[in-house]
């Protein structure tokens, strides 16, 4: 999942970079979200790792 977040954030700078503003708002948006997904999983995980043992 972070994979996808920093692919779809390259994306968005590259079509920033060209002029592509709305594109680069929209991939920029996606990355925001897979981010956070990301981040709320792993701690998510940590806990609940931590918890077991």
């Amino acid at each position: 999942m972070l994979y996808y977040a920093l692919v779809f954030f390259v994306v968005a700078l590259i079509a920033a970079f060209f002029g592509f503003g709305g594109i680069a708002s929209a991939t920029a948006g996606i990355a925001q979200v897979l981010f956070v997904v990301f981040l709320i999983l792993f701690v998510g995980t940590l806990i609940m790792r931590a918890v077991r043992k």
